[in-house]
């Protein structure tokens, strides 16, 4: 129960897609660093119930589960110090989810941006159902974002701009439960990384599934260079003088470079290095650098059983803290046993 001394940090990780550099630079890599600090407690999970709301492909959920545990664990994350968990594998959180529900606020919900933008795009596609397509995972979800929160008293939750909401309406389940029931919750705050690094992708938009224009993490090295081939670029010739702060070739290689390295390839951009060159200059540098990561990455793939044992020691610690806390909770709200 040391855990509940410490800050306790928690981030979730939905299981439908392979990690791709978007995600090591704007989120992995950090919360790896963060897994270090022995002053908080970090709890990173593999948000797979949040996964069935949008994906009904089991193999795909099951391939993308093993894939991000595999990559998590192979760039370094200190499971020492970090929980690192499957959802699935803390029934507590179900049980939860379904006591916040009977507390949750239908309007609330009718106000999730998600689900508004799914029934803007009904309504713009000339449908007379607003609610087709949209099932009650993706109408409810915020319920279960809130139970992942406030089973483990999360003090703080990273999460984007577009995501505040998420953590806003969790305050508000928690503090309504709080209201009925008396104080349980902690209410959790959002930490919000206003410098966030945001990857460019293959087509010059952000890196992002939805754009299809990912590199994932660890492709092969052949992959490797013929994605980073792909990349667009201008038509200015070699020897023409170029600007890297319009370049997506110069905003991925700045995300795995030193300050010195960046000085010096700023200064061949302004000598005209050709496209041809920066691409390998570019290649070369993210191979060297995720090279050693590549390798753990690939025997854990054929290692699924250190994966799995990963997981259930992460999912035992969880527990410690989320067993004892709904029994606390079914007694809270009166379903617990009427007599020992």
């Amino acid at each position: 129960m040391e855990h509940m001394k410490k800050a306790i940090v928690l981030t979730g990780i939905t299981t439908t897609g392979t990690p791709h550099l978007g995600n090591y630079v704007g989120a992995i890599r950090p919360a790896i660093t963060a897994s270090k600090d022995a002053n908080v407690a970090p709890f990173y999970f593999l948000a797979d119930y949040h996964a069935l709301i949008k994906c009904q492909e089991p193999e795909r959920v099951r391939q993308s589960s093993l894939e991000i545990a595999a990559t998590w664990l192979a760039l370094g994350l200190d499971t020492s110090n970090a929980v690192f968990y499957r959802q699935s594998d803390v029934p507590e959180i179900m049980e939860l989810t379904w006591m916040l529900t009977c507390v949750a606020s239908k309007g609330l919900m009718n106000r999730a941006h998600a689900y508004k933008a799914a029934v803007a795009e009904n309504e713009q596609g000339g449908e007379n159902d607003p609610d087709k397509g949209i099932n009650m995972g993706l109408f409810s979800y915020p319920i279960l974002m809130a139970a992942d929160i406030l089973m483990f008293n999360a003090n703080k939750v990273p999460v984007g701009k577009d995501q505040i909401q998420h953590i806003e309406m969790a305050r508000d389940i928690a503090g309504r439960f709080n209201h009925i029931y008396g104080e349980h919750f902690v209410l959790p705050e959002a930490i919000i990384d206003e410098h966030g690094a945001t990857l460019l992708g293959l087509d010059g938009r952000k890196m992002s599934k939805s754009y299809n224009n990912t590199i994932p993490l660890f492709e092969p090295e052949k992959k490797l260079k013929k994605l980073i081939n792909k990349i667009k670029t201008n038509s200015l010739e070699p020897g023409e003088p170029k600007d890297p702060d319009d370049c997506t070739l110069f905003s991925i290689y700045r995300s795995f470079a030193t300050t010195e390295q960046v000085l010096e390839v700023r200064q061949q951009y302004a000598e005209g290095i050709a496209w041809g060159e920066m691409k390998r200059v570019l290649f070369e540098h993210i191979n060297d650098h995720i090279t050693p990561a590549r390798e753990r990455y690939e025997a854990l793939m054929q290692a699924p059983e250190h994966i799995e044992e990963q997981l259930q020691e992460g999912a035992l610690k969880a527990r410690a803290v989320s067993a004892p806390f709904i029994k606390e909770l079914r007694k809270a709200v009166g379903i617990s046993r009427i007599s020992l």
